[in-house]
């Protein structure tokens, strides 16, 4: 694994310097020198041109990342590493957000990775998140700032301002539990945080 191979996330960028020094890597760790079809694994493989390989008996094209988390992706391999080793050396869970700062991708991308990662690893994300059908939906509490004293009115506080409310973003699990998290806004990245955090993969919308 990743995490057990590097001391610190420095010294896996001085490692994984470019695409290519990252392909090496994994495919030594997939096939160690024996290069088997994920199509067919009796199947004679023929080597190609950039990084590709082909199955005789299928006739199919492949490469190392084919059939994994790295499948279908336009994500750079240094960023997956980079993902992995964060997300399992924290033990108490990494969010989307910390994962996108972290390694400067967009939060969507994030949450994406981290998905494929928790799944791949046996990542429990919590026993106790929302499953089935969920709702989400946001609210503001607090009176209105026109009912309010003189001297406790909110300067610029009309709409969907926050300045005298508190915001908050419920899911509700249909027939059953409901979360209710208090937020700083209602921006998407920050509900999409929350729903990932609280919500389990198998939840439908």
């Amino acid at each position: 694994m990743i995490n057990k191979e590097f001391d610190s996330l420095i010294d896996l960028v001085t490692t994984f310097t470019d695409e290519q020094t990252c392909i090496d890597h994994l495919t030594e760790l997939r096939w160690k020198g024996n290069v088997v079809s994920p199509f067919d694994e009796t199947s004679k493989v023929y080597v190609c041109k950039g990084n590709k390989y082909k199955c005789k008996n299928t006739g199919k094209y492949f490469n190392v990342k084919t059939a994994t988390m790295f499948d279908n992706t336009k994500i750079k391999l240094q960023k997956w590493f980079m993902a992995i080793y964060l997300i399992t050396s924290h033990k108490k869970g990494i969010s989307s957000l910390q994962l996108s700062r972290d390694i400067k991708v967009t939060q969507k991308t994030a949450w994406f990775m981290l998905q494929r990662i928790r799944v791949c690893f046996g990542i429990d994300n919590d026993s106790e998140n929302l499953t089935g059908e969920v709702e989400a939906d946001e609210t503001y509490v607090g009176g209105k700032n026109k009912n309010r004293h003189l001297n406790k009115k909110v300067k610029n506080s009309q709409g969907r301002s926050t300045k005298d409310k508190t915001a908050v973003v419920g899911l509700v699990q249909r027939q059953s539990k409901l979360i209710a998290n208090k937020v700083v806004d209602v921006k998407e990245g920050t509900i999409t945080e929350i729903v990932a955090k609280s919500v389990d993969l198998s939840a439908k919308r």
